[in-house]
């Protein structure tokens, strides 16, 4: 079963900075992508930006230009730097990942979830 534990969310004001980390139980080479969504009270669970396998990145176009995603392969952890919060940014983020496993013919998709760490921002 695969783990993942996310740190670094709390409490900052408009304009300020976070930095998220997912720490992953196995290679994070192994998934098809992982990465990090988020889900404000009474809204879906949205992505904000992920990794592919390939090393390619995808990202919300709200925080285009004010986070970045990266990943430590020797360390097998995904960050995401979070810059210009604002108070939309507020949400329960969470680490996310996902597989497919088996045989071409009978592919299996996995999805695995960490936790979810709260950021607010507020003044």
């Amino acid at each position: 079963q695969v783990q993942l534990v996310e740190s670094g969310g709390g409490s900052v004001q408009p304009g300020g900075s976070l930095r998220l980390s997912c720490s992953a139980s196995r290679s994070i080479f192994r998934f098809n992508a992982i990465g990090w969504y988020r889900q404000a009270p009474g809204k879906q669970r949205e992505l904000v930006a992920t990794f592919t396998s390939e090393g390619r990145t995808n990202y919300a176009d709200s925080v285009k230009g004010r986070f970045t995603i990266s990943r430590d392969v020797a360390k097998n952890t995904v960050d995401l730097q979070m810059n210009s919060l604002k108070p939309e940014d507020t949400a329960v983020y969470y680490c996310h990942s996902y597989e497919e496993v088996g045989p071409v013919e009978r592919v299996v998709p996995r999805h695995y979830w960490g936790q979810g760490t709260q950021v607010t921002v507020s003044s």
